[in-house]
Order: C-alpha cells, then structure tokens, then sequence
C-alpha cells in the first residue's frame, strides 16, 4: 500500500506507526505543518518519505489545506491516516480528505471540546465528517460518542514485546526503586506521587523498617514545564537523596529503565490519559504497577492482579497501594507475571499492526 500519515512527524506515536508499516513493505510518507517536521530523520525508517507543509501551527491547520489536496491528488496514495481529531483533523476536513482514517488520541475528545463552544463544533464536525474513526482504547471510544454517536474502530497502542520484557541484569541489587517514566506536566500527576513516596518513607520510618527506607528510592524520567516546580517540592521536603529527576531518556532505553523499577507509578489526574502506554510497557517488563483510576489506565490494568489502582489525586490511597506493593514480595511476583501474559494477549504491537492494517484495507481509496 502506499500510506500518508497526515500528522506531527515529532511525535513518538507517528514514528513507531509509519515505520512499523515501512518495515512490512509499504510506501509511506508522513505529511506534517511546518513546524512538526522531524528534522533529524534518525527516528524514522529510511523508506519513509517526510513532506514538510508551508504553514506552521495553528493557522496551518487551515491555510495548508489546498497545498496537502494537491499532495494527496499527486502522490495517489491507497491509504491517508489523519491523527488527533482537533488540529490535523480540521486540516484533512479542509482538504476534503472525506475517505481518510482519522485516530483521535485523548485530550482531542476529553478536554478540546469543553474549552469553548467554538472548539465543540469543530471537533463534531471532524469526527463526523470522516468515513471512519480509530481510537485507541474502548474508553476513549466512548468519550467520542458522546459527541458524536457513530462506529469508532479499536486501534490498541502496546508494545514490542521483544524489546520490553524482563531483563533482570539491569535490577539494582542495593536499591528498590519506585519509577515514573512521564511527561513533566500537571495533568500526569507526578507532584502527587512525590507526595505519596514521602508518605511512605515516613511511615517506613514511624514503623522502624529503617534499613527498607533507606533502600527505597523514586526514579522520575522526562521533561517539561513542571520541572523546577517537582524539584523544590523534592528539596522543600530534603528528600533530594531519595528522589531523582533523571531527564529524557530515549524511546530504545526504555525497556532498561522499566527493568530498574520494582513498581512503576503512573498517577494521572485527567480521563485524558486515554491508553496508559506506560503501565503495559512496564507490566510487559515484569513490572507491577500501582495507577490513578484514569480511564486509559482502568482499562489496561487489572486491579489486583496486574497493579493497584487508586483514585485520581488520592495522596493518601497512592501511598497505602505503594505500600502494599513494597511490603508483599508475592504479590508483585504474581503481578509482573500476569502483566506479561496480559500485554502478550491484549497489547503485543505487531498484533496491533495488523488490526491498523485490516482498517487501512477498508478505508483503501
């Protein structure tokens, strides 16, 4: 097939999309505003072709429109996947690109639309005006519907199980390590989980399990707005030895940084979290993990047997579900176990390929 994908090329998502079905011998291109063109080209596949649109963001959206027809109109292409039903969704409307898929990601259905009235009527219009719509997750799905009430095809997100699996030669032997692997911004959470691991060093400490608590430590992995605001809350409480802001860190190490973790943490605080693509790469990696009630996390983790899930900003339940998790040796066992067998059922990404793929053979232009 020859395929576009008609989005950001920066993001992570589009880049594991357009080089998975590079790999299987397609013809793809990724179609981008000017400012979301991947200039460094290493990411991608050597066969997948990046076009860069005039316009940048927001206007692009809307001035790009004739200049992506006459792409489209001159490349022929069998299949245009369009992602995130606000922004690239509005350019492929514009393009009168009616046969392409459109895959809404998460805040483009839960929180756009209830930013203004004039934001609801444009992503009804998107998402009404495609011949079909992939969502990632059931949850999000249903979302969607709520704005627009049509079929809406499950594209799971997961994961190379190849490369994210247990390798316990990158488990530290002298450290026990809580682990977030996140954007640092407000809606992941992440302030909360600092609280909650103060919480139970604390309580580690009132108990006497003095040679635990020293042992324990939070790894925080990534980048963003929110970083001097975590590091003062981690200087402010002196836990700068137990808590460590350790940066971005590439898409090929994660599966090492998952092995480090004896509980990954992942306590978003938005529905927006739509598929929680952290908690199966760790339960793919042997990992328990412990979650807030977000959506995208209630529908991957299976509480009690695959993670804990506590409600969304609850302190004081991170912390008891932390721990658990710390105090029963058994039970994360068990748990890193069936996180595998259900990624291995549900999320293993070749899978997920094909059933993009079988969309992509009903959407052919």
């Amino acid at each position: 097939m020859k395929i576009a994908f008609v989005s950001n090329s920066k993001s992570i998502h589009i880049i594991r999309w357009a080089n998975a079905f590079a790999e299987r011998g397609n013809d793809v291109s990724v179609i981008s505003c000017a400012n979301d063109v991947e200039t460094d080209g290493k990411p991608y596949n050597d066969n997948v072709k990046i076009i860069s649109l005039k316009f940048a963001t927001p206007l692009g959206y809307y001035l790009n429109a004739g200049q992506l027809k006459r792409i489209v109109k001159r490349e022929k292409f069998d299949v245009i996947n369009v992602h995130y039903a606000s922004g690239y969704g509005t350019l492929g409307r514009k393009a009168k690109l009616k046969n392409a898929l459109l895959n809404i990601w998460g805040s483009d259905v839960y929180d756009f639309p209830y930013q203004s009235a004039f934001k609801m009527r444009v992503i009804k219009k998107n998402l009404s005006y495609y011949r079909y719509v992939a969502s990632t997750s059931f949850c999000m799905a249903e979302q969607a519907k709520k704005l627009v009430g049509r079929e809406y095809f499950i594209t799971p997100f997961g994961v190379n199980t190849e490369l994210f699996k247990p390798m316990p030669e990158f488990k530290p032997q002298d450290k026990i390590i809580f682990g977030t692997v996140k954007t640092l911004s407000p809606k992941y959470g992440i302030t909360d989980t600092v609280k909650a691991f103060i919480k139970l060093v604390q309580r580690l400490t009132a108990e006497g399990h003095n040679k635990l608590a020293d042992k324990l430590y939070y790894e925080i992995y990534g980048q963003g707005e929110q970083k001097e605001e975590i590091q003062k809350l981690i200087g402010g409480n002196g836990m700068s030895d137990k808590i460590k802001l350790c940066g971005y860190v590439p898409n090929n190490r994660l599966p090492e940084i998952y092995n480090r973790f004896t509980v990954s943490n992942s306590n978003s605080i938005r529905n927006s979290e739509s598929f929680g693509v952290a908690a199966v790469e760790a339960m793919a990696c042997g990992i328990p993990v412990q979650v807030s009630d977000a959506d995208g996390f209630v529908e991957v983790v299976e509480n009690g047997v695959t993670g804990l899930i506590a409600p969304k900003g609850d302190i004081d339940a991170i912390a008891e579900n932390m721990y658990t998790l710390l105090m029963n040796d058994d039970l994360r066992e068990r748990m890193g176990k069936a996180g595998i067998e259900r990624v291995k059922a549900l999320y293993d990404w070749q899978n997920n390929v094909d059933t993009m793929e079988k969309i992509y053979r009903k959407s052919e232009n």
